[in-house]
Formats: structure tokens, sequence, C-alpha cells
């Protein structure tokens, strides 16, 4: 007879636990689509993984140390563009403001969306290579054959040189990769995308 009042409390427990269980799972599936980003902004900021850091204004003046920076262009197989920097590598003093383009193409007969992605080696460069402008992370619309120019906007902050990893260091390689851009388009790149096909038909 005793165990009877307490089969209610052990259902109750067993919804408790089962509610605490789903609350936590949809939690965890938060933080998984969270990380990403976090994690991007994280590399901006710090420069951690070889990402480069986002300035808004030149360097006040120019280092002492010349370093070269070598690009590199990779599109993903699943894209099928063509990409490849205008000049395969620069020569400036750290604290110089420099702008170099990148090709662009779209070979295929339809018209597609693509983002880049970007690093920098070696990766502890990160935090000294600043970009003033890019086209990495950005929505590019390329309708069927088409071709433009893309360009990044750098300097090396001259801190560098006072950072003891960094003796003797002489090369920079910046490398882009685009992808298939998987977000949903937004809606200027729908309306591109809309007006390319008309033009195709």
């Amino acid at each position: 007879m005793s165990e009877t009042p307490q089969a209610p409390r052990r259902g109750s427990r067993n919804k408790r636990l089962a509610v605490a269980l789903a609350t936590f799972t949809v939690g965890m599936v938060g933080l998984a689509y969270a990380a990403v980003p976090l994690y991007t902004l994280f590399c901006q900021v710090t420069g951690y993984g070889g990402a480069t850091r986002t300035a808004v204004a030149p360097a006040v003046a120019e280092g002492k140390a010349r370093i070269n920076v070598v690009f590199d262009a990779n599109v993903s197989d699943n894209l099928g563009w063509e990409f490849h920097p205008e000049q395969e590598k620069v020569s400036l003093m750290t604290g110089e403001t420099r702008t170099v383009s990148y090709r662009l193409k779209n070979p295929t007969s339809q018209p597609t969306v693509g983002i880049a992605s970007f690093n920098v080696a070696p990766a502890v460069a990160g935090q000294y290579f600043n970009k003033l402008q890019c086209f990495c992370f950005t929505e590019q619309v390329m309708k069927a054959g088409e071709s433009r120019d893309e360009s990044v906007t750098f300097f090396i902050d001259p801190a560098i040189e006072q950072d003891p990893q960094f003796e003797g260091l002489h090369t920079i390689t910046l490398s882009y990769t685009f992808f298939p851009d998987k977000k949903p388009v937004t809606e200027a790149g729908k309306a591109a995308l809309a007006g390319m096909n008309k033009l195709s038909n």
C-alpha cells in the first residue's frame, strides 16, 4: 500500500527530467549554430587561426621592415568559377597601405552565387594583417560568363617588428577560397539573379 502514492511523484520526476533534457538539447543546438559566427568574430578581433583584422583607418606611420605578401586564390569544385590574383606578390613596408585586385569569372552557363573565406600564413601573422576593404564574406552574384575584378586594401601593423616571433620573417601569404553560398540569398541577390535570368531568356 505504501508504494501507491509514490507512483505519481515518480512520474512527475520523469516528466521534469524529460523537460530538462529537451531544454538542454535545444540549448546545445542553439550554441552550435552560434559558435561559428562567434568563433569568426573572435578570430577577426584577435587574429587567431590566421584570420586578419579589420581596420577603419590606415596605419599612422610606416615602419622600418619590408615584407613580401604572396596572394593565393582557390575555388571549391562545387562552384566552378575561375579566380586568381592580378599579381602574385607585392613587397611593402610595414604600415604601408596597398590595394591588390583579384580576377573573378563565372564560365558556366548559369548565374551563381559564391562567397569567399580567407586566412593568412603563418597563422600568427593574422593579428598584424589589417584589411581596410575586402570582398570576403560578401555575397557575390555572378551571371553566366561574367568577369569582374574585386580588390582588397590592407596594411601590416608596424607592431609586428617588435614581436620576437617574427624575427627574420620576410613573407606572409594571403589566401582566399570561394565556396557556393550556403546561406539564403539576400533580397538584393535574388533581384540580381532574377534580372540575369530575364536577360538570358
